[in-house]
């Protein structure tokens, strides 16, 4: 009898939660709204995406579409600055309200986070020391060690093709593990390879493969109180895609307008 009671008593106490969300419990958009801040989550070190100019000011593509994003909801920017491995985590836990950081969109993602609209087509590359011959495809990553952020998409592509991960925090260590010969190679974002290329021109890396990677979209919590600011999200991006500002911004930071699919 107290085991029927007491599940009763649980099924009372959901019907009125779920009572109250629908009469107007404030739901996410709207508790953002009223904090006056948008709190976002990016590493700060993976530029062009994110990352700190030479006055050591937060800047990137990813920071200046999460301004946008803000301001079209009406509130500030709060750029909460944590490691790749913590930032989707921190959305699922609630710490943060979204992810700027050029997150790859993936079915397995999709099963945890509720994602907006792509903003934006990227490809992927495989780079590998100057002088390294041996690896001319991705299949040639069987049985070879490559380096990338844990959990990102790039190190469970090289994971699938039978390669071991040596995992780091950002695209430079990354890089230095490749021409170190620490690692053979890695799998990074085409933009933010060529950007490091430009900065570091003697660098003794190359490109040896090319390929259309996942579209990049903004992820939130799956939650159905999360529902209205994924849809403001893909409003505001709706109208910075028509207006040309995405173009823009995709022109300012990566040479190239990357907001078409590949």
């Amino acid at each position: 009898m107290k085991k029927i009671f007491a599940v009763l008593f649980a099924l009372v106490l959901l019907a009125v939660s779920v009572s109250a969300f629908a009469e107007g419990e404030k739901d996410l958009l709207a508790r953002i709204q009223e904090r006056g801040k948008l709190i976002i989550a990016t590493e700060g070190n993976w530029s062009p995406w994110t990352y700190h100019d030479e006055n050591d000011v937060l800047t990137g593509f990813d920071i200046e579409i999460g301004a946008l994003i803000a301001k079209g909801l009406g509130v500030e920017p709060e750029y909460m600055e944590t490691a790749w491995d913590a930032i989707l985590a921190g959305v699922d836990s609630g710490r943060f309200d979204i992810a700027c950081n050029g997150v790859d969109y993936t079915e397995e993602r999709a099963q945890k986070y509720d994602f907006s609209d792509p903003y934006v087509y990227t490809e992927i590359v495989l780079v590998v020391r100057g002088d390294n011959d041996s690896i001319q495809s991705f299949e040639d990553l069987k049985g070879k060690k490559t380096s990338n952020s844990p959990n990102s998409t790039y190190a469970e592509r090289a994971e699938d093709l039978g390669a071991s991960v040596t995992y780091v925090d950002t695209l430079g260590e990354t890089l230095e593990m490749v021409l170190q010969g620490r690692v053979d190679a890695t799998i990074n974002a085409k933009g933010s390879v060529e950007d490091y290329l430009s900065e570091h021109p003697d660098a003794n890396i190359k490109i040896v493969v090319t390929a259309p990677g996942d579209p990049v979209c903004y992820p939130v919590r799956k939650s159905a109180d999360s529902a209205s600011l994924l849809a403001a999200i893909n409003e505001i991006l709706s109208q910075a895609r028509e207006d040309g500002t995405l173009a823009a911004l995709s022109q300012k930071y990566f040479n190239a307008d990357l907001t078409q699919p590949l």
